[in-house]
């Protein structure tokens, strides 16, 4: 079967060994809902171990030439797909917008382009990196790993397909990807661009389907030599236990509840703006958010109004419309636990300040949540301990500096952080201080070379930029491949 044009919301095939071929085995198709209707709005097909089985013998055919294809080759295919990306973003922005519920303004200024921009900067590194390094008379060589199981989650379901697949194809890995059943579309249009690429025939392979269907069996397989999951940590928990039994890598990125330390000498007027912002973009579903917004006691009351008003002034709705900032949660199961957890707080004794249960007025349909302020005198409170994966911040009043890094520390997680101040040096120290694989000082600039993981619960290994693509890697060691 020849490939070709894919309906953006009707992910009827698998894309397996340069083909979009039916599933080996055939199965009611999963219905995807728009999540600011409540309404079906396309279907995917799901796979089975049938169609894994498939995909990893396409990738490991693929694998015999391609992993010693020369860094040009690789450079001009990831070139290739960069530019169809940046031709098809529209596309890709509506299919997000469609399958998960972000506003269309937030598709288009940040879930799209830092897809894009992932592409770009495995190119940037793959330009020249030294897949062999002199050590005397020994030659150190950095070997791409094999063919690598991909399994991505729905909140970035575009960003976090690119921040895997760039760099394995930089480092000359072939892929099983499996995304995210609950936002397949723009990872049937990504499979397109690939496709449209010239990307050879089993170098990229995608089975849609569930993760006790799919997702175990790419785990589990014996012929795939890595798994690169980002999900829930109890999602990373069974595919390390499930990849275990094969000894291959696993890397992970998975949940967080990051802290943002105030300090008092921040502008506050700017910080906690930009940190509502920053806890409740893309309707806080993302792992990094900064959920937990420490303060200094002795301004608690200021930061209560000004978060207080910045997370009101927030435009909750239709997602298409240009003046949304919010759309809803991404679906049913997050509409419930968003609400559940704000009942917790409520019972637990946590001030709201702003928001709460239930739809935002006007809203009657559609799993759109409030913005939703608490202030937690407790920091061991559930709402501010566990991941909510919604528009819910907890602000949490320190002594001092020290009992800021004890509160900020003080969680199973350790992905992502925030520390806010006028002195770069004390920022600095306090940043050093915080056990998470990130840390942002004054709200700066994205950067997609910085290397981005987590501590504890969180997960292992890293991605983005160099970080992103050693990890597809193999080092060998050659003695004696310089004669002395």
């Amino acid at each position: 079967m020849k490939a070709g044009p894919m309906e953006m919301n009707a992910c009827e095939r698998l894309y397996i060994d340069g083909d979009w071929v039916e599933p080996a085995r055939p199965a009611p198709p999963i219905p995807v809902i728009n999540p600011a209707t409540e309404m079906a709005c396309g279907s995917v097909r799901p796979g089975s171990a049938l169609d894994v089985d498939r995909a990893v013998a396409a990738g490991r055919r693929a694998f015999a030439s391609f992993s010693v294809s020369p860094a040009q080759e690789r450079i001009a295919l990831l070139g290739r797909i960069l530019s169809l990306m940046e031709e098809r973003a529209e596309a890709l922005a509506q299919a997000v917008t469609l399958e998960m519920g972000c506003a269309i303004s937030f598709s288009r200024t940040a879930q799209v382009p830092f897809g894009v921009a992932h592409v770009r900067a495995a190119l940037k590194v793959l330009h020249d990196f030294p897949f062999l390094t002199p050590q005397g008379s020994t030659a150190i060589l950095r070997e791409p790993i094999g063919v690598c199981g991909l399994i991505t989650p729905w909140n970035w379901p575009l960003y976090q397909i690119t921040a895997k697949l760039a760099p394995a194809l930089a480092a000359g890995c072939t892929v099983v990807l499996k995304p995210s059943e609950l936002s397949p579309f723009s990872a049937a249009l990504l499979a397109q661009i690939v496709h449209d690429a010239g990307t050879p025939a089993g170098v990229f392979n995608m089975v849609t389907g569930t993760g006790p269907g799919v997702g175990e069996a790419i785990a589990a397989h014996g012929d795939i030599d890595m798994v690169s999951i980002t999900g829930s940590t109890r999602a990373g928990v069974l595919v390390a236990q499930a990849a275990a039994t094969t000894v291959k890598r696993v890397t992970q990125e998975l949940g967080g509840k990051s802290p943002n330390i105030l300090l008092d000498d921040a502008d506050f007027e700017r910080v906690v703006p930009l940190g509502i912002a920053a806890g409740m973009r893309n309707v806080g579903q993302s792992c990094s958010a900064p959920t937990r917004m420490l303060v200094p006691r002795h301004r608690l009351t200021e930061v209560e109004q000004l978060a207080a008003n910045a997370a009101n002034a927030l435009v909750v709705g239709d997602p298409l419309a240009e003046a949304t900032d919010l759309g809803p949660v991404a679906n049913s199961r997050q509409f419930d636990k968003v609400q559940q957890m704000i009942a917790v707080g409520q019972a637990e004794g946590a001030r709201l300040l702003c928001g709460g249960p239930g739809r935002p007025e006007g809203l009657d349909r559609g799993f759109f949540c409030r913005p939703t302020v608490f202030t937690c005198d407790d920091p061991a409170m559930r709402v501010a301990q566990e991941e909510i994966f919604g528009p819910v911040i907890c602000v949490i009043p320190y002594d001092d500096d020290d009992h800021a890094v004890r509160i900020a520390n003080d969680t199973i997680y350790g992905l992502g952080s925030h520390v806010q101040s006028a002195d770069i040096d004390r920022a600095r120290t306090v940043a050093a201080r915080i056990r998470a694989g990130q840390v942002h000082i004054n709200h700066p600039a994205w950067d997609g070379h910085a290397a981005f993981g987590g501590y504890k619960q969180s997960g292992n290994g890293r991605e983005y930029g160099r970080f992103g693509l050693e990890e597809y890697l193999e080092t060998k060691a050659v003695l004696g491949y310089f004669p002395q």
